[in-house]
This record gives C-alpha cells, structure tokens and sequence, in this order.
C-alpha cells in the first residue's frame, strides 16, 4: 500500500506543479465564470466550482505533505550521511530534527554565535563541542 500511495502522490505531486496544470486550472475557472450569465449564476453554477475547488484542494494536500515529507527524509538521511563521513563533523547532529523547534532555534542560535565569535584559525576547538554542550551554553 505504501509503494502504492508513494507513486501516486509523487506522481500527483509532479503533474501538479507544472505550468500545464496551471494553465488549466485557470481556463477552468474562466469557463467557469463565462458560463455564469449562461446559467443565470444559480446555485448549481456556483456549487460546480465549490465543490471542484473544494475536493481538489483536499486531496492535494495530502499528496503534496506526502511528498514534502518523504523529500525532507530523505535530505535527512542523506545530510547526516554527509556528517558521518566527515571527519571533524560532529555526529552528535545527526537526528537533530527530532528536537524540539525551541531546542533547534537554541543550537541554530548558539553555533551562529560560534561563528562570529571564533577565529579562522580557532575552528578546531569548537569541533568536540555535543549538541547538549550547545543546549546549555546558550
């Protein structure tokens, strides 16, 4: 079911975000609103375009979440094997997204910090500092 979905929404996702379906959308709505004075502007005139918008929009942002999930995993995944592989990286990063958004705003905040205050030269002691170094530092 998951390979399933997965195709689905990343395929959803992909026709979505062309200007093709742009485009369309938006001839859509002009027919929509030409075909207006057609239809006497009823009800049924506006309840076609409710509940098109409606029900697209819904669908489109479960499939679209989907995707954004899945890619953010993946830049996860592939920036803590980044870290990994580095030698003077500190592996104490990997997983950070787990944290709290208050607890990443604080390491953020603290290695901005490092930044300005350290010496080209000087990087070297900052390399075995831990994530909950950081923390309670700042």
């Amino acid at each position: 079911m998951d390979r399933f979905f997965t195709a689905i929404a990343t395929r959803s996702a992909t026709i979505m975000g062309q200007p093709l379906a742009f485009i369309l959308s938006t001839l859509f709505i002009i027919l929509w609103a030409v075909s207006g004075p057609f239809l006497n502007y009823s009800d049924t005139w506006h309840l076609i375009v409710n509940t098109a918008t409606t029900v697209l929009t819904f669908l489109a942002v479960f499939l679209i979440q989907n995707s954004q999930n899945r890619d953010g995993a993946a830049m996860q995944a592939k920036l803590d094997e980044i870290i990994r592989a580095l030698d003077k990286a500190r592996v104490e990063f990997v997983g950070i997204e787990h944290l709290t958004d208050a607890q990443i705003a604080k390491i953020r905040e603290a290695l901005e910090n490092d930044i300005r205050n350290e010496a080209d030269d000087d990087k070297d002691r900052t390399v075995t500092r831990t994530v909950e170094t950081l923390l309670k530092r700042y």
